[in-house]
């Protein structure tokens, strides 16, 4: 393993502006106080909208089912299924051309994992996460107090300088280095590389999602839809996902009920019973960026964006929207869902 020396070094990375992106995707090593409040969003009866808004749908897609319930899964049904856009919002992020790809049936963990759920494999497997053993991960500055900001502003990401490197975060620390897991069991574990992410699924019997996976999951069996449940970001005037509300990066009025991560059973989305595809943290695919990559830690697809998106600068919460980070990357808004052969 590596050792990395950030002693008042400043990462350089070419600016895109804050009009592009919220910098997330930046966060590469090879690159160079909790507050008290989280979300109270209703789990149960929060859903009740959905119900309303795609009832009839939802009765047909369980008359489907013909394979075997697994619990805290759901059955995706494979077929010729369309992913991707030819109506790109980031050329960049190469989201064209729509294409058709043939999938075999596959379920696919109906939540992100879980703070919970993750201790039980460290505790079983003796685990220890790459942030942990680098010593370090990125953090949101608006989880930092003004004098810590200040005190690591040579420790900021040049071109997202809203992101900082900060010493003894980890998935047991999610939000600074004194904050601990206390409320955030049910919330989505951060912090988290990809290679974490695949040991944690090896060990659950599981694999990670391919990228056209993931795609045809959050379509929900639609097509050219840009949300899991449809076109319109808010039907009936609720919120549908956890993403960033006011102005970037100052201010986050949660309206939608969450200034940070959302438990993992907040906002059900689509038909398949599947909860914060979109929005939340970004999830990690199988995927390589690019095919030919064979670097020691090369950039893997992730999809889903998170609490920080906000249309003005990264409309990454559709489902053909797509990023990147390096497989040893980790950050407070990158976690994984699991998935496994039918």
């Amino acid at each position: 393993m590596k050792t990395f020396l950030f002693h008042g070094l400043i990462w350089i990375v070419l600016s895109h502006g804050v009009a592009g992106d919220c910098g997330c995707q930046k966060l590469d090593r090879k690159s160079d106080q909790l507050p008290e409040k989280v979300c109270q969003q209703r789990a149960g009866s929060a859903n009740s909208h959905y119900r309303d808004y795609y009832g009839e749908l939802e009765q047909e897609h369980k008359a489907q089912e013909l394979e075997p319930e697994i619990e805290g899964m759901s059955l995706i049904p494979g077929g010729t299924i369309s992913i991707g856009t030819d109506e790109p919002f980031f050329n960049a992020d190469r989201e064209a051309p729509e294409r058709k790809v043939k999938l075999e049936d596959f379920y696919l963990d109906k939540y992100e994992v879980s703070n919970d759920a993750f201790a039980q494999f460290v505790l079983a497997a003796n685990y220890t996460t790459e942030a942990e053993r680098f010593g370090d991960s990125f953090l949101f500055k608006t989880l930092l107090t003004p004098a810590d900001q200040k005190e690591l502003e040579n420790f900021r990401v040049a071109s997202a300088p809203w992101w900082y490197k900060v010493s003894g975060v980890s998935w047991r620390h999610p939000n600074g280095v004194e904050s601990s897991l206390d409320a955030l069991g049910q919330h989505p574990v951060v912090h988290v590389s990809w290679r974490d992410a695949v040991a944690y699924c090896s060990w659950a019997g599981k694999r990670l999602p391919s990228e056209a996976e993931w795609e045809a999951a959050c379509r929900g069996g639609k097509e050219r839809k840009l949300f899991p449940w449809g076109n319109k970001l808010m039907p009936r005037d609720e919120h549908w996902l956890n993403i960033w509300q006011g102005d970037f990066p100052e201010g986050n009025l949660a309206e939608d009920g969450c200034e940070y991560t959302c438990p993992v059973n907040t906002f059900r989305q689509n038909v398949y019973d599947l909860y914060n595809m979109v929005g939340n943290v970004w999830e990690w695919t199988s995927d390589l960026w690019d095919a030919t990559d064979v670097s020691e830690s090369p950039n893997r697809v992730k999809k889903g964006g998170s609490y920080l998106c906000h249309r003005s600068y990264c409309y990454r919460y559709r489902c053909a929207a797509r990023s990147q980070n390096t497989e040893d990357s980790s950050a407070g808004n990158l976690g994984f869902r699991c998935a496994k052969n039918a």
